[in-house]
């Protein structure tokens, strides 16, 4: 159950921490979370293709179970999300489109989280193992939206789009 959430934590901290002995690529929680989230999404985007001869992690049919009946395509949609998770990794690791692929990567999540409700309602297996939790999955996928949307703005960021001075006052402290 909290698998996923570990590759997103434990690689985040380790980022931290080198940034703290002195790494400056991850000199800030933003950035270290930023590559912390590519890391998660490196290896759930690989479980999408994975043949079911693959033991050590969910593989693509595990994640074609998830689908409900009613999503077309569903190999290709699969294949696709996959494809989106590997992308968005590379967008947030790249300064330049970190923003961009952080926005992308939590409408990315806010669209796959029926399939994982779908999933815990429909006591669907994944990976041999009982679903996750709807209790433990919907907040789960809710920090991966708030990760995703911290490393695009951060919190300053956000509070710098957000309010905007008026023309003639001072800029805001921040």
């Amino acid at each position: 159950m909290f698998e996923t959430l570990l590759l997103l934590l434990v690689p985040t901290l380790l980022f931290r921490l080198l940034g703290a002995l002195g790494a400056t690529r991850f000199a800030t929680w933003r950035v270290a979370a930023a590559h912390g989230l590519a890391f998660m999404l490196l290896l759930t985007g690989a479980s999408h293709f994975a043949p079911e001869s693959v033991t050590f992690m969910p593989t693509h049919s595990d994640s074609l179970h998830m689908l409900p009946s009613w999503i077309p395509f569903p190999d290709f949609t699969i294949y696709l999300t996959g494809a989106l998770e590997w992308l968005g990794a590379l967008g947030l690791i790249i300064t330049a489109t970190r923003m961009w692929a952080g926005t992308a990567l939590a409408l990315l999540f806010v669209v796959m989280l029926p399939a994982n409700i779908y999933a815990a309602l429909n006591n669907i297996e994944f990976d041999g193992a009982a679903p996750t939790p709807l209790w433990f999955r919907v907040p789960e996928q809710l920090v991966y939206i708030g990760v995703a949307l911290f490393a695009a703005f951060g919190s300053v960021a956000v509070r710098r789009t957000l309010i905007r001075p008026r023309v003639g006052s001072p800029s805001p402290q921040l």
